[in-house]
């Protein structure tokens, strides 16, 4: 946005004098015209061109500030209003409450907790806390805009945000005055609601903070400072001055000045000419012109201004809270943000002629002429019929829904043919009977002037996001028939199911098919121009239109992103590729081509690629459906399969499940029932700590001594366990015991032998770890690692630094810790090798024999065979 332009400085009136020399001359100042209104003390509407410049300054600086790119109106409005309110007493701090908040923007209290505070607070432009009394109760929230305070923090009283405590009072009365919620305070003076005070809901952060910044670019003659540059005509230049002051596009800056006319805080003239037509224009606020005393013209208020009107075809949507662009720099400097070349309004050089809205539709059907030439035809403008046409129709017709010509002037009866009956007639009688109907509370409207139906709700459907997404058709929902806006409702559901699969997050659907509905009305040209309601919205509005194949793509744009879609550009990219390939081949095998013949040999030769393309895409698809089916196949075998071994596993458990109990014959436990195994499980853990005791505590050598050592432990541990028993059955009922079965007792007082058992192997192991960590090995290793951490290069140069210590230490302690777990399994391993039996190798056949030939065979008579 280009600088703003300050008026360069008048040349000092010089003259000459008799000896040529150039000298200074005085000049006389004229005399007031009319008299001067004194200014009223205390009067925020009254603002000097400094103060005026530098909170103007400030209020910029913070809405345009980048870390609120695409926060909404009411944060940005949040931001002033925190910082207008600060307390440079309290550290530039104001404390408040959400609904006091939302008093003074406008908006409802779960606005400000869902919507305001998380936007300033994600963009780290607000920090807050609690605040809370004595008793711990919270009595506010106490707040502080982070680049004001940063800016005050700095002391540079240049920054647009270091404001003086006074600045801050103009700043704080000014906002008062255009949009305070009004208060009465005890033993004080009550403080009147600001000029906005009544505009809440949808838009009034939008309207309030708009009209802040029209105050602070007025002059003290109540005229706001208007836009150079070019503007779009179709909305004037006053549109596209409050649509630069708020970053959005001119359709919703005539919005909000349209609806700052109607709050009476802004008017529109218009400069006569002797045409009586309308020329320039220019934008006064009301509120400004008055408290300077300048005589305000009361200017005739309408339902719907100028810029209502022109509004209303608007794509942005700014009563919802939701404008077109992203709120930017809110100068007014510049040219247009997107907006069409041409001049502001009517240049003054330009040809007089009257202002019209861009699209008009006809909303009272025009009355008969009297049967002049052309009249029959209805208002369609078309050529008159052939004696063919509409002869194969069906007696019906075609529902016209959006037709704007004439009731009467339909579809009549073919060439040569007597009409049966008056169109009037018929159109008289449909009345009639849409009158009975009317009675017996049905709403019946004339379609073609031969049939009746049900005439559409004018409401769009009481689902939410249904009225969200349809919001922008709003005008052609009511154009539709019964029918069709059920079949819309259906289109829309589908869009929005399909929406909720793509995205991130389910809930932007309904905004991003608004926003998609918006896009192909503003690809229309508007909703007057769209004939066919019906058709325009289920085949063009609600459908997405890929650019590629992938999903999330629409008009070439990620519908989860926003961003432009890469396999889009990746597309155009090799078909330019392809095209750049192409004519190269066509230069090198056909040179001296004409410009005509070469483009279309060209052309040719890229239809046949596309060709091949498209052949080879077919065989790519039918081979990815031929492979998906061979996947299911193999899916559904897998499938088969594994219920098949499911079956067999749970043959096999029941089977197992049915053996008895190996130690105690327990019946149906599966060979081994829990009680058993926690005994089982106990003995292997006393073994095991009795081993772990006599790795420190004993030679591993010295078999004696380590059974010496793991029969203490045994002793020990099988004490320990029928303490805890003991300890249980005195906290037990042994009547809750019996009723839980006749092997609870036993599978209990297992249970608590092995929490014990394995309890107390862990501690053995601990205490095993301890001992072997101070052994002479251990130390050895630690004093090793301590030096050597010592040594490396980042620690020669201080070596006694706290760093360098705490490093040497630490690998010190590692190699100490992996030094004891080594010993810990070497000996471990020793132990288990020397616990476990030797096993009796058998003797040779060659000493065995002869003892067994010697062995006299029992119960037979030897006898030799001859």
């Amino acid at each position: 946005m280009s600088a703003v332009a300050v008026p360069t400085a008048l040349p000092r009136p010089r003259t000459k004098s008799a000896g040529g020399a150039a000298r200074r001359r005085l000049r006389s100042v004229p005399a007031q015209a009319g008299p001067v209104s004194p200014l009223e003390l205390g009067n925020p509407l009254q603002l000097s061109k400094t103060m005026r410049a530098r909170l103007l300054a400030a209020v910029r600086t913070l809405v345009a500030s980048p870390a609120l790119a695409g926060a909404s109106d009411g944060a940005r409005l949040a931001s002033v209003v925190l910082t207008a309110k600060a307390d440079a007493r309290k550290n530039f701090e104001t404390s408040i409450w959400a609904a006091e908040l939302g008093r003074w923007l406008g908006v409802s209290q779960s606005t400000i907790a869902h919507t305001v505070l998380p936007e300033l607070r994600a963009a780290e432009f607000l920090g807050s806390n609690v605040a809370t009394n004595a008793f711990g109760h919270a009595t506010g929230l106490e707040c502080w805009v982070i680049p004001m305070y940063r800016a005050q923090q700095a002391g540079d009283r240049r920054h647009a945000l270091a404001l003086s405590r006074s600045e801050l009072a103009v700043l704080l009365s000014l906002i008062e005055v255009l949009f305070g919620p009004g208060w009465a305070p005890k033993d004080k003076a009550p403080i009147p609601a600001g000029l906005l005070a009544g505009r809440t809901g949808r838009g009034a952060a939008t309207d309030r903070l708009g009209l802040l910044l029209m105050v602070l670019t007025t002059g003290s003659a109540g005229w706001l400072q208007l836009c150079p540059g070019s503007v779009d005509t179709s909305r004037g230049r006053p549109a596209a001055t409050v649509a630069r002051l708020l970053g959005c596009s001119a359709a919703a800056g005539a919005k909000v000045l349209g609806r700052l006319q109607e709050q009476g805080v802004a008017e529109v003239v218009r400069k006569e000419t002797d045409s009586g037509l309308n020329a320039q224009s220019r934008v006064r606020l009301v509120p400004v012109a008055k408290a300077h005393g300048v005589a305000v013209r009361e200017a005739r208020r309408v339902a719907k201004s100028v810029f209502s009107d022109l509004a209303g075809t608007a794509s942005g949507d700014l009563e919802t809270g939701e404008p077109d662009e992203t709120l930017g720099a809110t100068g007014i400097e510049g040219s247009g943000q997107g907006e069409m070349d041409g001049s502001a309004d009517l240049a003054t050089t330009a040809q007089h002629h009257a202002l019209h809205a861009s699209g008009v539709t006809a909303v009272v059907p025009p009355q008969l002429s009297g049967g002049f030439s052309g009249e029959d035809r209805g208002a369609e403008g078309r050529r008159p019929e052939r004696a063919c046409v509409r002869e194969d129709q069906a007696a019906d017709g075609e529902t016209a829904v959006a037709g704007s010509g004439s009731p009467v002037a339909e579809v009549g009866p073919l060439r040569g043919e007597k009409p049966t009956k008056s169109p009037v007639d018929e159109q008289e009688q449909a009345g009639t009977i849409a009158a009975a109907a009317a009675g017996a509370g049905v709403r019946l409207t004339v379609v073609g002037g031969r049939k009746t139906q049900q005439q559409g709700r004018s409401e769009l459907p009481a689902d939410l996001d249904l009225r969200v997404a349809l919001a922008p058709v709003a005008w052609l929902w009511t154009k539709l028939n019964r029918w069709q806006q059920d079949q819309v409702v259906k289109a829309a559901k589908t869009e929005l199911a399909q929406l909720r699969q793509v995205l991130q997050w389910a809930g932007q659907a309904p905004s991003v098919l608004a926003a998609r509905l918006t896009s192909r009305l503003e690809e229309t040209g508007g909703e007057a121009l769209i004939t066919r309601p019906y058709g325009w919205i289920t085949h063009r509005g609600l459908v997405r239109r890929p650019s590629c194949s992938d999903v999330r793509c629409d008009d070439g744009v990620r519908l989860d992103t926003g961003a432009k879609c890469d396999n889009c550009d990746n597309i155009l990219h090799s078909r330019q590729a392809w095209r750049v390939r192409i004519a190269a081949e066509v230069d090198q095998e056909l040179p001296g081509l004409e410009t005509d013949a070469r483009y279309r040999e060209i052309e040719a030769r890229m239809r046949r690629h596309a060709e091949a393309e498209a052949a080879d895409f077919v065989a790519r698809q039918a081979e990815a459906q031929q492979r998906a089916e061979r996947r299911a196949a193999a899916r559904a075998e897998a499938e088969v399969q594994a219920a098949v071994e499911r079956e067999r596993a749970a043959a096999e458990a029941a089977v197992r499940q049915a053996v008895a109990c190996e130690d105690c014959g327990r019946e149906r436990s599966a060979g081994l029932c829990e009680a058993c195994d926690h005994r089982r499980q106990v003995e292997v853990l006393i073994g095991e700590a009795g081993l772990l005791a006599a790795t420190w505590s004993a030679d591993p050598i010295d078999q004696v001594a380590v059974a010496a050592v793991a029969a203490e432990v045994r002793t020990a541990i099988e004490d320990a366990i029928a303490a805890e028993w003991a300890q249980f059955q005195k906290i037990t009922d042994p009547a809750a015991l019996e009723a839980a079965g006749p092997d609870a007792v036993e599978d209990a007082a297992a249970h608590n032998a092995f929490l014990t058992a394995e309890s107390a192997a862990a501690e053995h192991r601990h205490k095993a770890l301890v001992m072997l960590g101070r052994s002479e090995d251990a130390q050895a290793e630690a004093r090793k690692a301590y030096a050597t951490e010592l040594a490396k290069p980042w620690h020669q140069a201080l070596p006694d630094s706290d760093d360098a210590q705490r490093a040497a230490t630490e690998a010190a302690a590692t190699a100490q810790t992996r030094t004891a777990e080594h010993l810990l399994a070497v000996r471990l391993e020793q132990l288990h090798t020397q616990a476990r039996p030797t096993p009796v190798r058998p003797a040779p056949w060659s000493q065995r024999l002869p003892e067994l030939a010697a062995r006299p065979l029992d119960g037979e008579n030897l006898e030799v065979i001859a």
